[in-house]
């Protein structure tokens, strides 16, 4: 199997907002190591965020910059752009654009499907780009 072509899959399902689609590509035991507040760290936690996610950013893009492959791992460098249209995690639309950098890693199982997801992303890029925290000034 190749991971990596499931992998960007993964992304251009999300980017379509075929959160359904998405889901089909995770294991019933998938785990969610990157918890978010209020999801359980499940598949249906994580079916839960892309919704939400979606929701708030509706023109939500994600693009895969560089996709990386040891064994049954994937880590993938990606740009996820989009504007703020809805409530976000309690934070009301500001009409504003994001463009954030984030990593993945995600492991897959001998079935072709993702188990475990390990995140990170520019949260701080991110809420300074919505407004809600200050860009401090140029020292």
């Amino acid at each position: 199997m190749d991971h990596a072509v499931t992998m960007r899959r993964l992304y251009e399902l999300i980017s379509a907002g075929d959160i359904d689609g998405f889901g089909e590509h995770l294991g019933e035991d998938f785990v969610e190591h990157e918890e978010s507040p209020g999801l359980e760290p499940s598949k249906q936690g994580v079916v839960q965020f892309f919704r939400m996610y979606r929701a708030a950013f509706p023109d939500l893009r994600m693009e895969p910059e560089d996709v990386l492959v040891s064994g049954d791992t994937v880590v993938a460098r990606v740009r996820a752009t989009g504007t703020h249209q809805g409530e976000f995690m309690g934070m009301p639309a500001t009409g504003r654009g994001v463009d954030v950098q984030l990593i993945d890693i995600i492991r897959f199982g001998e079935d072709g499907l993702a188990h475990e997801h390990w995140g990170v992303v520019d949260a701080l890029a991110m809420m300074q780009q919505l407004g809600a925290i200050p860009v401090p000034a140029p020292a």
